[in-house]
């Protein structure tokens, strides 16, 4: 394949702030970047593939880190009882919440889960979205995860966009169970190791909450995780304080997720441990809740913060990565900077792509964002409008 010169770009390359340089070129041969910086300090040959950005900010493709797309049905009767009053917990112990979705998304094929979730993925990659994490979680039993699994590399192949897999057997328990320890019994022993073994899981994720698992509970899976090989992450903190992210930490996890109730002696420990934290401001408003993320204390100890849509039927039905830099800019007073690295060079740390993607450097896959905008900040700033102009992944349009 001929080489592709990206020229006349303002380049944000995200590797340390968000400053822009001007007339830049960005060499790709074979899907990575081999050059950064003026064009004439670039041998130029005469099969080059010349693009010209026109002046436009280029940035590295932006990173969903924690999303749910694939699953079945959706719960708008659920925001209704919300609306109505009804809280979290309240629609979960009634059989409705993550019992609702497994039920659906049991009934669908493999097929259908991967047509249902191509129009979310759509929506993401229309904002310039190049990698997406992508949960199971809502099968609960071995056939279904597998099914969610197996949905989420599909989509992969079907778009060109990267995809890592999390297993989330330890989401919830499923409807008709009762024995907790019984059902982790069989996360533990059938569904991870075997799901491992077929290659679909890339991270072992869990749900340490009240109304989920306990972290002795999740241990337990995060101790067979590590005897796989695979890391960890984790929903922590969302409703209560459990301890979950000293419990990642104590793992080295990827990251720990959500976090509004995280206390000092969790991020201590997640500074410690080099985790991530992933703020999620779509859940945080949709569910109307009032303690946001501690960001202070995140900054103090020099935690790096990355951003993700949470995309859900339940509790996050967010399919827009712009909105939510809006969001967490707006609800959680991050600054510009801030949302733009948690879209790009935090979020590929929690998912343990650092070496690869995040950042526009020789070396890295060629994911690109290119936007018709003067500045990074009219990206975090505008709501409800997209000035993505192209988006490259691995040197493809």
């Amino acid at each position: 394949m001929p080489r592709q010169l990206f020229v006349n770009a303002r380049i944000a390359p995200m590797a340390g702030g968000i400053a822009v340089a001007d007339g830049q070129v960005i060499a790709e041969e074979n899907g990575f970047i081999t050059h950064v910086g003026p064009r004439d300090a670039l041998v130029e040959r005469r099969d080059d593939v010349v693009v010209d950005c026109g002046g436009r900010l280029v940035t590295p493709g932006l990173i969903d880190c924690h999303t749910h797309i694939v699953h079945a049905g959706n719960r708008s009767r659920e925001f209704e009882l919300r609306l109505a009053g009804a809280s979290y917990e309240e629609i979960a112990r009634s059989g409705g919440g993550i019992a609702s979705s497994v039920r659906a998304t049991r009934a669908a094929s493999e097929t259908e889960l991967v047509a249902s979730a191509l129009p979310r993925l759509d929506h993401l990659l229309a904002e310039g979205v190049t990698t997406i994490e992508i949960k199971s979680g809502y099968g609960l039993e071995l056939a279904s995860e597998r099914a969610m699994l197996r949905a989420a590399r599909q989509l992969g192949r079907e778009r060109g966009v990267t995809v890592r897999t999390s297993f989330l057997g330890a989401h919830a328990l499923p409807p008709g169970a009762t024995d907790k320890d019984a059902y982790i019994d069989e996360v533990c022993s059938q569904m991870l190791p075997t799901l491992a073994a077929e290659g679909l899981v890339d991270a072992v994720d869990g749900f340490c909450e009240g109304i989920a698992f306990s972290p002795q509970q999740i241990a337990r899976v995060f101790d067979v995780a590590q005897r796989l090989g695979l890391p960890v992450k984790l929903h922590a903190e969302q409703l209560s304080n459990l301890g979950g992210a000293a419990l990642a930490a104590r793992y080295g996890a990827l990251s720990a997720d959500h976090l509004e109730h995280v206390d000092e002696a969790g991020v201590r420990a997640m500074a410690a441990a080099g985790t991530v934290a992933v703020l999620l401001p779509g859940a945080y408003y949709f569910l109307r809740e009032t303690v946001a993320p501690p960001v202070a204390l995140l900054r103090r100890y020099g935690v790096p913060i990355a951003i993700a849509t949470d995309c859900n039927p339940g509790t996050s039905p967010l399919t827009s990565i712009l909105l939510t830099m809006n969001m967490a800019a707006t609800l959680f007073r991050l600054t510009v900077e801030e949302c733009l690295l948690g879209v790009t060079r935090h979020a590929a740390g929690a998912l343990g792509l650092s070496a690869t993607s995040g950042s526009i450097a020789v070396g890295k896959s060629c994911d690109l964002a290119i936007w018709d905008a003067e500045t990074p900040a009219e990206l975090v700033y505008r709501m409800g409008f997209n000035p993505l102009h192209s988006r490259i992944s691995k040197g493809r349009s």
